[in-house]
């Protein structure tokens, strides 16, 4: 296999895997202000209300936060402090994001490991976060999302560094 096959089917890989995180988030927030409104018309106009739904909302409100935030890192625009490259010189930006990338990777890569033993406590307690669904299932997304957005600053690193070379080389 040469390299342009490769390349294209990378590039196809990481286009499917963004449509699915985005439509993976748009279901995520549509099931959300369903399952909200739905809940308003049952307890306005029955009396009653789904038992589980406010917890479901909850675990949706964290799915949606840390799959908003892979699809923050993979656009770039996640929040960051730009005191030091907003007044820097171009070598000296280039260097500075190159670090942030490596430093945001590195503690990426905590979270994922430290969340994964959460996770797996989680399991192996086995206690329901609502209707039968067991929390771990509800916190996989920890140390899934963790590790996507450590992987994309490590390549960003990775580029930003052989950018560098490139100029001064």
């Amino acid at each position: 296999m040469n390299n342009d096959n490769t390349v294209s089917i990378l590039q196809r890989i990481h286009s499917a895997l963004v449509q699915m995180e985005n439509w993976i988030l748009v279901l995520i927030l549509f099931s959300m202000i369903f399952i909200a409104v739905m809940q308003i018309l049952l307890r306005n106009f029955f009396g009653f209300g789904v038992i589980w739904a406010e917890t479901l909302v909850k675990v949706l409100v964290l799915w949606t936060a840390l799959i908003g935030a892979m699809v923050a890192t993979r656009q770039g625009k996640h929040i960051n402090i730009d005191i030091i490259t907003r007044y820097a010189s171009e070598k000296i930006k280039s260097v500075v994001t190159a670090l942030v990338n490596l430093l945001t990777a590195i503690i990426c890569a905590i979270v994922t490991y430290y969340s994964v033993v959460f996770v797996v406590i989680e399991y192996e307690d086995g206690s329901p976060a609502f209707a039968n669904v067991p929390n771990w299932l509800c916190e996989a997304i920890i140390p899934i999302a963790f590790f996507i957005m450590g992987v994309r600053y490590f390549i960003a690193f990775i580029t930003n560094t052989l950018q560098l070379t490139r100029k001064t080389a």
